[in-house]
């Protein structure tokens, strides 16, 4: 009887001490989600580089809650820890207390693995990374070219500010109304510098619902850019765009970055990176660095800012009613920025005669270079011979450094 009873405590100290005692419903419901997101990274490759550490950094959490744990500090008795640490009391740094006559030594314990990771979101340090990579890679002659492409850009920002407004309505602080309507912009990294500001207990529902419309630009956009245009409009044909010398493009980050900083430095960090990354590329005089911050310093930067941000969306965080609310206003950010887009399209439409295709003002909503391959996919479908690529691009880069400016704006106004 005595083995079968000393059994069954092993049997119950094996299950207390594994994962299954320490999670509960809530749990198991985000270890689906993560499920979820895992299969539209790899099977639909649905912005697989973000949404995969995204959606595993998830599953790690609500598997293992301790790997997000913070550090603690334990009280145990000076003599009580000098016999099982070979150490003399002088060289013990740890701060002591008293308790009844008797020392107590103050001993941290280590955090989580992720917590540690998590730093580098929580102080700002990942998203403006992100940007330096992105402005090695990208390419603004064509917003250089066509300067009224700043004005779509611009446009598809509104949807940034109309969110902010209906978050409030529906009982959003302001700082957590400016972190949700930032979604509009339809660029993760800026949605999770803003947030992480603003409102860091909403980081992870936002997180995955910015980098899941991002993922699902072109199952979002084309309806909304087939509703508000005529067959005649997206048949359009723009004129190829003027040759950009190296010199414009070397003064552009140059001018920028000086304009922001004077007037909004509270975007100087995202754009400050974006349009350094651009220089180095632009420059031709530090190739080295400039394929680093393209290429290995991307790419470690994205592997720990997406399992980190992942790991933000417990089962008690992200199951609220709040997030439903998020998801929601979210998705009407995204849709009603690729109106505006649009529409200021339609706009450039008549007040050029008919020289701008309005489908480009889509792509202001800053997903590069996916919205600029919508527009260009929508526009091919009415007319085959129709090449919008680079035309779009100018809109799409435009949007990268609106929702930057636009992120300055909120930060400066409501932290």
């Amino acid at each position: 009887m005595e083995i079968i009873n000393g059994f069954l405590k092993g049997i119950e100290g094996l299950f207390s001490a594994s994962g299954f005692a320490a999670l509960d419903w809530q749990n198991y419901v985000m270890v689906g989600v993560s499920f979820v997101l895992l299969y539209l990274a790899i099977a639909k490759e649905y912005e697989p580089l973000i949404l995969l550490p995204l959606a595993f950094g998830m599953l790690l959490v609500n598997l293992c809650p301790s790997i997000m744990g913070a550090p603690e500090t334990t009280i145990v008795p000076a003599a009580e820890y000098l016999k099982t640490h070979d150490v003399s009391t002088q060289s013990v740094q740890y701060a002591t207390t008293v308790i009844n006559g008797e020392t107590y030594y103050n001993v941290p314990t280590y955090g989580g693995l992720l917590y540690y990771l998590y730093q580098g979101v929580k102080m700002g340090i990942y998203p403006p990374l992100i940007f330096l990579g992105i402005g090695a890679m990208t390419d603004f002659g064509p917003l250089i070219a066509n300067p009224k492409s700043f004005i779509l850009g611009a446009a598809a920002q509104i949807g940034i500010f109309i969110t902010f407004i209906g978050a409030i309505y529906l009982g959003f602080t302001k700082a957590e109304a400016g972190s949700i309507g930032i979604i509009g912009g339809a660029d993760g990294p800026t949605a999770i510098f803003v947030t992480s500001k603003l409102a860091p207990d909403l980081l992870g529902p936002i997180a995955v619902a910015a980098y899941s419309y991002m993922a699902l630009v072109p199952i979002i956009q084309p309806p909304i850019m087939k509703a508000l245009t005529t067959k005649k409009e997206r048949k359009i044909k723009m004129e190829q765009l003027r040759p950009v010398s190296k010199l414009e493009k070397i003064l552009f980050p140059i001018v920028v970055i000086v304009l922001v900083a004077l007037l909004l430095p509270d975007a100087t960090p995202l754009v400050g990176m974006l349009m350094l990354g651009n220089l180095m590329k632009e420059s031709g005089v530090v190739d080295r660095i400039a394929k680093t911050a393209q290429n290995e310093l991307m790419n470690i930067v994205t592997i720990f800012l997406g399992t980190t941000v992942g790991a933000t969306a417990t089962g008690t965080v992200f199951l609220q009613l709040n997030t439903i609310k998020i998801i929601v206003l979210g998705l009407c950010a995204f849709c009603v920025g690729t109106a505006c887009g649009v529409l200021f399209g339609k706009l450039m439409c008549i007040l050029t005669k008919g020289k701008v295709n309005p489908l480009i003002g889509s792509a202001g909503v800053s997903a590069v270079p996916m919205a600029a391959r919508v527009s260009q996919k929508v526009g091919q479908k009415e007319n085959p011979s129709n090449y919008l690529l680079m035309h779009a691009m100018g809109p799409n880069v435009a949007g990268v450094i609106g929702s930057a400016v636009a992120a300055g704006v909120l930060l400066s106004v409501l932290k």
